[in-house]
């Protein structure tokens, strides 16, 4: 066996904090302060653990001596920390938005809610056109192209057409 495998590495507790001028790991994210491609600053890239993209790349503070960064330090990592979270929060329910659409559709029966829920496939994606009646139970249900544009115009017409598939 050689003696540069991680078997002799010395033993780390995997759990522990770190916490050093330009690196900071805790409550599952990593702050990385690194050198600004575009000028001479720098900046902090934050990763969530398990993603190999940053949530978050922003400007970071420069030093007293106006040439190194300025070290991370605790309120500046739970700062961090909160604004990558928020950055991850609001992407997540803009992808939500446009993958879940609904309308509200008065029938003679009362009304119905229409439901798009797109799913984004690869290789096959398609998209689930729904209505439930006032009491949730899903009264009907087809499959249609992820390009269908659900409006309560579209959502009647459907309704309308007992529920066949819009082509």
């Amino acid at each position: 066996m050689n003696d540069q495998t991680p078997d002799h590495a010395p033993e780390q507790d995997s759990d522990a904090p770190v916490q050093e001028p330009r690196l900071w790991q805790g409550n599952g994210w990593t702050a990385r302060v690194i050198k600004n491609e575009d000028d001479d600053g720098w900046a902090v890239a934050m990763y969530k653990d398990g993603e190999s993209e940053p949530a978050l790349v922003g400007p970071w503070t420069m030093g007293r001596d106006k040439k190194n960064p300025k070290p991370l330090d605790t309120p500046a990592f739970h700062t961090l920390v909160k604004t990558a979270s928020e950055v991850i929060r609001r992407h997540e329910q803009q992808l939500h938005a446009r993958l879940h659409k609904s309308t509200v559709v008065s029938t003679a029966e009362g009304e119905l809610k229409v439901t798009l829920d797109i799913v984004p496939d690869e290789d096959n994606p398609y998209a689930l056109l729904s209505a439930f009646d006032e009491m949730g139970e899903r009264v009907a249900q087809v499959r249609v192209a992820p390009d269908f544009k659900l409006s309560p115009g579209s959502a009647t017409t459907w309704i309308e057409n007992d529920f066949r598939a819009p082509r």
